[in-house]
């Protein structure tokens, strides 16, 4: 049995960051009704990257139920009302204030059912001078300046996955299971609010101090450390590159003696300190490319963890399909089924067989049957 088996979840949803919450909640065994337009959630039409079927969707749907409603129709309004009534978590991310006005809203919906768990995702939250903006991921990290620590020195960088609506998902995910276990406790329920402002400037906390204290924040050093040398990508004789992240003298000693073969640099002043290896890491890196350069990737590799100095080869997304740590999972979509990387928890002694992700408005007719008046 699964942990979560039993409990429900209605998650009003669309896009990213709840759908992401509400999938951990699904993989651990809550059955989770989601609640879709009549044109669907509309991460359906992303792409059709996987065999017709949207990447984000299928990623992010397993498991789950879909019941297509129009909530300002009466009748839909009050068959959402008796799922909810019956419901142990409600999810929603519509813009905020949408869900009240349909006559949903979060405060409203826990003075009726006491024990049920809310849990609202917005953008930059349900107040202050934002709260209307639209937040999508790409907003989100310029506005929280991330963009502005991410890329090479010449022009800030977009991180390349949507990580304010993953951090947003996975906080919502903590907070909800967090409220489970108050509940279990206390026999209420709780409200939860998560942003994705919220998330991504919680991320952001080690630039910002370093603002705060130290009146700068790093400067952006692209594959490098703003406060650690030697740390980044040099490249090989074969045209790869291999990562190497230096973070204390002891490293550092073995890198010079046994790697670069050259153990008079751990007295050389420029580096004999790690902030007077980050003042002249050109000098630093040049020295170190050098040598690497010698050796095609797989040898320096070996070479490196035979003297255990942290590194990592400079992969592409299609050595990562081939890497051999890599796991994996397959379920069905509406396409047919999709292999995709396996979710991270791994509970010992336990598998997982993950449920399909639900065609548009499959389950309707079975719910409408179940929640009838």
């Amino acid at each position: 049995m699964l942990p979560l088996e039993g409990l429900l979840v209605v998650a009003l949803e669309q896009a990213v960051a709840a759908p992401l919450c509400s999938s951990r909640l699904a993989d651990g065994g809550a059955r989770v009704i989601k609640i879709e337009r009549g044109e669907g959630d509309f991460a359906r039409y992303y792409d059709e990257a996987v065999n017709g079927d949207s990447a984000y969707f299928v990623w992010l749907n397993r498991g789950k139920e879909s019941l297509t409603l129009d909530i300002k129709q009466p009748e839909d309004a009050a068959l959402l009302e008796r799922v909810l009534a019956k419901a142990d978590v409600f999810i929603q991310n519509l813009k905020p204030g949408a869900a009240a006005r349909a006559g949903f809203g979060s405060d409203d919906l826990r003075k009726r059912y006491p024990r049920l768990i809310t849990c609202d995702v917005s953008g930059y939250g349900e107040d202050g001078p934002y709260r209307d903006m639209k937040a999508y991921d790409l907003l989100v990290q310029a506005e929280t300046g991330l963009c502005a620590v991410t890329g090479n020195p010449d022009a800030p960088g977009r991180v390349g996955v949507s990580v304010c609506d993953i951090a947003a998902g996975m906080n919502a995910f903590a907070a909800i299971l967090q409220a489970l276990y108050n509940r279990e406790r206390t026999g209420e329920g709780s409200g939860i609010q998560v942003s994705l402002f919220d998330g991504m400037a919680d991320w952001m906390n080690v630039p910002y101090l370093y603002h705060a204290y130290r009146g700068a924040a790093p400067k952006r050093v692209g594959l490098s450390h703003p406060s650690l040398a030697p740390y980044g990508a040099f490249p090989t004789s074969d045209g790869k590159q291999v990562v190497i992240s230096i973070q204390n003298e002891r490293e550092w000693a073995k890198l010079c003696r046994d790697v670069l073969e050259q153990p008079e640099l751990t007295a050389d002043p420029r580096f004999d300190r790690p902030s007077r290896r980050v003042e002249n890491r050109q000098v630093l890196d040049a020295i170190i490319a050098e040598v690497f350069a010698r050796y095609d990737r797989k040898t320096l590799m070996t070479r490196l963890v035979e003297t255990d100095i942290a590194c990592g080869a400079l992969n592409e997304v299609s050595d990562l399909a081939q890497h051999p740590q890599l796991r994996r999972v397959t379920y069905d979509a509406p396409a047919g089924p999709v292999e995709v990387i396996a979710p991270p928890p791994r509970i010992v002694g336990e598998s997982v067989t993950y449920r399909p992700v639900p065609k548009l408005g499959e389950h309707t007719e079975a719910i409408r049957k179940e929640f009838a008046a």
